[in-house]
């Protein structure tokens, strides 16, 4: 049988399940997900291998109207997954009705490739919304194959995976066939200490951080981190401390036990507060943190 592989790009507006649909798939949790929008900022590749099949999903950030600089270089990921997509996932929730960037939907309508509209969190609907939602949508995507699924409660996704399997186009792998992604060891400490962040402060805290780890050492039996917390001004970066370096401690033993999880590892991890004023609008900056390629 002819090996199939293919890049299969997951794109929706924020907050829809897309990272938890990508995780569903790669048995990973390779994206951060939290209630708060905008929790992806980075395209992430999940790599599913079998015998005779490679399938390159990548998790996109959602779609908004940029704001800011980061915001900006967030979409252009967004606008990349169009270019290389073999398979196109377009996923909404019940009771959506369009997605933020007229552009954006334009391109989806006009795909030239199979697009698959994913109708997600019908656990949380009805059989009369359900059809109601199924028909505007097909209206509205007359070229998409359009199943309704819940990807927290994993219903459906085999399903979806198997059409997916059946759309790829023939060719060789285009990793090696252990890989699980194409992300670093050190993009995954620094997405956990986010998500924890994400977690546990509020307002604009969790928006005006950036992690970077300067350490990782990997041993037999033990892997030593240290990463700095970035934050625009000096009051937030009181906030992540927090009294008596609760806060900090309470970040740094979560971020802790997932890693022990993700690395199947002992994680010995050591984080400091630094401000880098207004990061989120610097070339410079954006760039040195993987964002901004222009």
């Amino acid at each position: 049988m002819a090996h199939k592989a293919g890049f299969v790009n997951i794109i929706g507006n924020p907050n829809v399940g897309k990272s938890t649909l990508m995780n569903a798939f790669v048995g990973e949790r390779l994206s951060i997900i939290t209630s708060k929008a905008q929790t992806t900022r980075h395209r992430i590749l999940g790599i599913v291998n079998g015998d005779d099949f490679q399938i390159l999903f990548s998790d996109t950030p959602g779609i908004i109207k940029p704001a800011y600089e980061l915001q900006s270089s967030m979409m252009d990921f967004v606008k990349s997954a169009f270019e290389d997509a073999d398979i196109l996932v377009y996923m909404v929730e019940i009771g959506e009705k369009e997605l933020k960037d007229e552009a954006f939907f334009n391109k989806i309508i006009h795909a030239k490739i199979p697009v698959l509209l994913l109708l997600n969190k019908i656990d949380k609907s009805n059989q009369e919304q359900l059809e109601e939602q199924v028909n505007l949508w097909k209206e509205k995507v007359p070229n998409a194959e359009i199943y309704p699924i819940s990807a927290l409660e994993n219903f459906n996704v085999s399903t979806v995976f198997d059409r997916i399997i059946e759309l790829l186009p023939e060719s060789p792998a285009y990793y090696p066939k252990d890989a699980l992604t194409d992300k670093p060891e050190r993009f995954f400490v620094n997405e956990t200490i986010r998500e924890k962040i994400l977690l546990h402060y509020e307002k604009e805290i969790p928006y005006s951080v950036e992690i970077e780890t300067e350490e990782f050492k990997e041993d037999d039996d033990i892997i030593r981190i240290r990463a700095v917390i970035m934050v625009e001004r000096d009051t937030q970066k009181g906030i992540i401390i927090g009294h008596k370096g609760a806060a900090i401690k309470k970040v740094g033993i979560e971020a802790r036990q997932d890693l022990e999880k993700f690395f199947g590892k002992k994680i010995h991890i050591e984080m400091f507060v630094k401000v880098n004023k207004d990061w989120r609008n610097s070339s410079y900056q954006l760039r040195r943190f993987g964002y901004n390629n222009k």
